[in-house]
């Protein structure tokens, strides 16, 4: 039988099921196999869930509340900061899936939070148990990460000029050691 506090983390999940753009070419089958392998946490107003140039190990949805993602750059001339908020029913850490990165920002709950933890354990469980499920996820990761890498490209050839901005994106592959 149903208590009332099952129903409404089944509502609660059936938000990121059904409104999330990363999920959205799983079909409703997948994204519930996925989410049967997010860790539900909770975190207080203020408290960090992670901080810039951590190992990433996973990504989070966000199922209540609002995170701010917050990047401080400090070199010999300036500080330079930026922050964004972010919204339930978002994600966010999504690279650390499949890549083994720093963490780019760091990550703090403007309000209280309810998040669903997916770490690089449950996707290797997802690859194991649904691996058609796991090449669509990581599909999706991929194409988000490419639009995000395009825009930043756009943004950067804008602002130094296109021999800047591909030296400087192809340098690390092409580069002799």
């Amino acid at each position: 039988m149903f208590k009332k506090s099952d129903f409404q983390k089944l509502k609660s999940q059936g938000s990121i099921v059904f409104n999330s753009k990363l999920l959205s070419n799983l079909t409703p089958l997948e994204r519930y196999e996925l989410l049967q392998l997010c860790h539900r946490r909770r975190y207080k107003e203020g408290e960090f869930i992670y901080y810039q140039n951590d190992p990433g190990t996973g990504m989070y949805f966000i199922e209540e509340g609002s995170v701010k993602l917050s990047v401080t750059m400090n070199n010999e001339v300036s500080k330079n900061h930026f922050d964004i908020d972010i919204h339930a029913p978002s994600e966010f850490g999504t690279m650390s899936i499949g890549y083994e990165i720093q963490r780019l920002s760091s990550s703090q709950c403007i309000t209280d939070c309810t998040l669903l933890g997916f770490f690089k354990p449950d996707f290797e469980t997802l690859k194991k148990r649904h691996p058609e499920t796991a090449v669509k996820f990581l599909e999706a990761v991929s194409t988000q990460v490419m639009k995000q890498l395009e825009l930043t490209v756009k943004k950067l050839t804008d602002s130094v000029g296109v021999e800047t901005a591909f030296s400087i994106l192809l340098e690390s592959q092409y580069k002799s050691d």
